[in-house]
């Protein structure tokens, strides 16, 4: 089942000149076999949308949504419900084995792979330290001391 919105926008420029920007998302939900898996297209994003699969895969298996050894949809169903070529799913999952996030087993279908967890777990931790680094460096800029930021961390750690 897929639903689909528009997202408007009005941007107000100086010398009072509006340009108007339409964001067209389609949100996907896949149902198969009891699990389901949520995708979100941007057609007007500049980004290919096998990335955009693959990126989304990638995340909620990253944050616990998609456990090892769930099943995917196949590559037909993937591309039949996202409305997208059966080249356009396969590339997608083919990055993603690639990477070691998913398998496939000849005749019993695509899975988040469980036998590389420590690997995925590097993955998370590398774009992890890559986000932090950013942030540090904005502390940084800022003139935020070491002790600033661990006070900071701490606080939103013990909020979330």
């Amino acid at each position: 089942m897929a639903s689909f919105f528009v997202i408007y926008f009005k941007i107000l420029l100086t010398l009072n000149k509006q340009i108007d920007i339409i964001c067209i998302y389609n949100i996907y939900t896949l149902r198969y076999g009891g699990e389901h898996l949520d995708i979100l297209i941007n057609n007007s994003s500049p980004v290919a949308l096998y990335e955009q699969i693959e990126t989304q895969i990638k995340n909620q298996i990253l944050n616990g949504n998609l456990k090892p050894g769930d099943p995917l949809p196949s590559i037909r169903t993937l591309a039949k419900e996202l409305k997208v070529s059966i080249i356009t799913s396969k590339r997608a999952y083919e990055e993603l084995e690639k990477e070691g996030f998913i398998e496939t087993v000849v005749g019993k279908g695509t899975f988040v792979s469980a036998s590389n967890s420590e690997r995925l777990r590097e993955v998370a931790m590398a774009e992890m330290e890559n986000r932090l680094e950013s942030v540090i460096i904005s502390a940084k800029s800022l003139g935020l001391t070491l002790d600033e930021c661990i006070e900071i961390f701490k606080s939103i750690y013990e909020e979330v």
